[in-house]
């Protein structure tokens, strides 16, 4: 596998700030990859380059926010089948795809499949880095949303399964005596376990214990 010295020089790079954004490059296109190399660090961001699909595929992704540019000819698997592979290994990275020509059809499928943006060679460099930058927020506000849904996912997982199941009725708007007679308890141990739920889910109130459900996909 051959890569430019930016793959080599980045190789820690996600051990000094997984916070720095990262941007990758696969085109085949020597001249084209250090031209986009020297655009994007000149933006304050990390970058790896790659002259086909599979040197791409063979480097483990790193967390934090990233974007990745894609063209669609490439000398192996071309750029779109590429972008199906990644969606189907469930990695969201946002895409901004290169193309040569203006084509509709492929311009069609690739916004279809969930690229980001799409743009024509040869590329303007202020347009492509405010693609890659809106990319960039999108990718990091999916990080965080991720986050959050792990965080609640572990409070989620803190309750016992008496709490859980007071949660479950809680949430979709029982009274605490309909709850107590669903789950023949009385509707003082509902009350002492909707107290804990609350607590261990950090909800200050019942709209946000709503929300939380909601999110965790929990019936509401």
């Amino acid at each position: 596998m051959t890569t430019t010295t930016s793959l080599r020089h980045d190789s820690g790079s996600h051990a000094r700030s997984d916070a720095t954004p990262l941007v990758r490059v696969v085109d085949n296109d020597v001249l084209v990859r250090e031209s986009l190399e020297l655009l994007i660090r000149s933006a304050g961001w990390r970058a790896e380059t790659f002259g086909c699909a599979m040197e791409f595929l063979a480097l483990p992704q790193t967390p934090g926010p990233a974007c990745l540019v894609l063209d669609v000819s490439l000398p192996d698997i071309n750029g779109l089948d590429l972008q199906q592979r990644l969606v189907a290994q469930g990695n969201n990275v946002p895409i901004v795809m290169v193309s040569g020509s203006v084509d509709v059809p492929t311009t069609v499928r690739a916004m279809k499949a969930g690229a980001f943006d799409f743009v024509t060679k040869p590329v303007d460099g202020e347009s492509l880095l405010a693609s890659v930058a809106h990319a960039i927020e999108r990718s990091r506000a999916a990080l965080q949303k991720e986050a959050k849904i792990r965080v609640l996912q572990e409070h989620h997982a803190s309750l016992t399964r008496r709490e859980r199941e007071v949660m479950e009725r809680v949430v979709v708007g029982r009274l605490n005596k309909q709850v107590a007679f669903e789950l023949d308890i009385s509707e003082g141990r509902v009350k002492v376990h909707r107290r804990r739920v609350m607590r261990k889910m950090h909800a200050p109130s019942l709209p946000a214990l709503v929300n939380m459900a909601a999110r965790l996909g929990i019936a509401t």
